[in-house]
């Protein structure tokens, strides 16, 4: 009589990790297309040198930590291989009598803040040349508008303020918004604890917080990672208590690798007239886009942003960004690239070719010298 064979039953264990290791190849081969395609944009790009300046260039950093220290850091970099020299110190240095000793053609300070104005008027009075660039107009106008009249030359990353400086007797006032640092903020491979479909990263500014709670119980259902202070302002934070890292501060690289891990990164810019966190009495607009916006572009990753009006300076709307002007707008297109992996894929890569090709801190960095010295 013939043995009957019995068939072998293979544990939920054993059957976890067979399901386990088909979605990691999944996931792998997915991520190593987009990381593929993301690299052939990248090999298309031409040297990042957007000129040379025969000057010295004596640069002052902001003296600030997170998150500016990683601003100081992109445009040391990009200046090294713009200018013929370049001396950094920080505010706590004696840059008076280092520009007395070195007689640089131009002092530029990020930011200036922690910089005492008597200092720039001492350094003036020897006939040298001094510039600044804001790094958070209009946030902070009561206190950079009476600064900037004590500088030469000023570069702002908001287009609303070159007005306001220029209406009250700063003739050399200059629109330069900040860019992407593609030594940091580019596409590269990241562990599997960074990858989300949706993100975002940033201070819950009120008007931040209220967007959010709108959202909470749609982002709530889907692998989803919000991170920065303040997030316990949400009504609805118990909703998205294990979707928040609450209160972490990240330095650059660990952002990008973030936003590479993200299938889509949210920006919302904050408000200009947030109620408790706020130097900005006159209520001067806001219509330029964020860092942020640059730095998302720049990994390769699809972002959905709010609207600001001079954003289309910058990129196209649907074919290298994608804007939403309502919580309903942002849910819809959430779920529409979620499920059209190559229209979101196609978007994303058309801004990063955009932002290496414009946009980086070489760009901008060339494009203030070219005011400076022509």
């Amino acid at each position: 009589m013939p043995v009957k064979t019995v068939p072998k039953r293979i544990s939920s264990a054993a059957m976890a990790r067979t399901q386990g290791r088909e979605r990691g190849l999944r996931l792998g081969r997915r991520y190593g297309y987009d990381y593929g395609r993301c690299e052939a944009v990248m090999r298309q790009m031409p040297a990042r040198a957007q000129g040379w300046w025969d000057v010295r260039i004596l640069y002052v950093s902001s003296g600030k930590g997170l998150p500016y220290s990683p601003l100081d850091t992109s445009v040391i970099e990009a200046l090294r291989e713009l200018v013929r020299e370049l001396i950094v110190l920080t505010p706590a240095q004696d840059i008076v009598a280092t520009a007395d000793r070195i007689k640089p053609d131009y002092v530029l300070i990020l930011d200036g803040l922690n910089l005492p104005v008597e200092r720039i008027d001492a350094i003036r009075s020897l006939g040298i040349r001094t510039a600044i660039w804001l790094t958070d107009d209009p946030y902070y106008t009561d206190i950079t508008l009476p600064l900037v009249m004590h500088y030469d030359t000023v570069f702002t990353l908001e287009l609303e303020c070159v007005t306001l400086y220029r209406q009250h007797g700063h003739a050399q006032a200059h629109y330069l918004p900040l860019g992407a640092n593609p030594n940091v903020f580019r596409p590269k491979p990241v562990p599997l604890q960074y990858r989300y479909d949706i993100g975002f990263i940033g201070s819950a500014f009120w008007n931040r917080a209220r967007f959010f709670d709108q959202v909470a119980p749609f982002l709530a259902k889907r692998h989803t990672y919000i991170s920065g202070i303040w997030w316990d302002r949400l009504k609805h934070y118990g909703l998205l208590r294990k979707k928040i890292d609450l209160n972490k501060w990240m330095d650059a690289g660990e952002t990008a690798a973030y936003y590479n891990g993200m299938n889509i990164s949210i920006n919302l810019h904050r408000s200009v007239d947030d109620e408790s966190f706020n130097n900005n009495s006159r209520l001067v607009g806001a219509v330029s886009p964020n860092p942020r916006t640059f730095e998302i572009a720049g990994c390769g990753t699809l972002q959905l942003t709010d609207i600001r009006n001079d954003l289309y300076r910058f990129y196209t709307p649907d074919h290298e960004i994608v804007t939403y002007a309502s919580p309903e707008e942002l849910k819809e297109k959430i779920e529409f690239y979620l499920n059209h992996e190559e229209e979101r894929r196609a978007i994303a890569l058309n801004a990063l070719r955009r932002t290496m090709s414009e946009h980086t801190y070489s760009h901008r960095l060339a494009q203030m010298l070219k005011l400076l010295f022509g």
